[in-house]
């Protein structure tokens, strides 16, 4: 079962409260795995299968909730959130509204720069810099481009001329390091729900 089929009340499961539920669940009924498909970031048709990356992480699992407990968005602002419909995920709905969260908590991130969660930010970004740096750019630029497919990118961008890719990095260096601590965000709330499912 994919996180995002579990019940919620932001349009789409995540990896908030009731994935630590299903996780006792199935220990309660004797179960000793839990199969899922890619966790990857969604392309066209939101399926799993046709993913931007084999490496980053879907944004739509992140826990407004966990954010929360994090102190990255107030609790009043999950109560903002639209009504979803019951039982069906409703995937553009649920990443306008969940995007606009993940900025907030990135504004509150940056407004911290000495919190606990920055070491392990910058930590996590060295790490995963060899897939993590062009991913961030690739997400930037696309969202910059319109969300067009890259080969309908002006060609200096889609055959990665160095000096248009420094030029973009530059232009888009908020936006790059927004996409990276989504990623981060992500990795950290998976690997907890991982941490408690073992």
């Amino acid at each position: 079962m994919h996180p995002t089929s579990l019940p919620g009340d932001f349009g789409i499961g995540d990896c908030g409260p009731e994935a630590y539920r299903f996780v006792d669940f199935l220990a309660e009924s004797g179960q000793g795995y839990w199969q899922i498909l890619p966790l990857s970031p969604t392309g066209q048709g939101n399926s799993p299968y046709s993913a931007y990356s084999a490496f980053a992480g879907n944004t739509l699992l992140i826990s407004p909730e966990k954010l929360v407990e994090e102190g990255l968005i107030s609790p009043e602002r999950i109560k903002t959130a639209p009504k979803f419909a019951a039982g069906r995920v409703d995937f553009r709905k649920a990443k306008l509204w969940k995007d606009t969260v993940l900025g907030e908590a990135f504004d509150t991130f940056r407004s911290r720069p000495d919190s606990e969660l920055s070491g392990e930010f910058e930590y996590f970004c060295n790490v995963n810099s060899w897939w993590l740096d062009d991913y961030a750019l690739f997400r930037s630029l696309k969202a910059s481009q319109g969300e067009k497919a890259w080969f309908d990118w002006a060609p200096p961008l889609k055959t990665r001329e160095k000096a248009a890719l420094e030029t973009v990095r530059s232009q888009l260096a908020r936006e790059v390091k927004a996409e990276r601590f989504f990623q981060y965000l992500f990795f950290r709330q998976w690997l907890a729900v991982r941490k408690y499912a073992n």
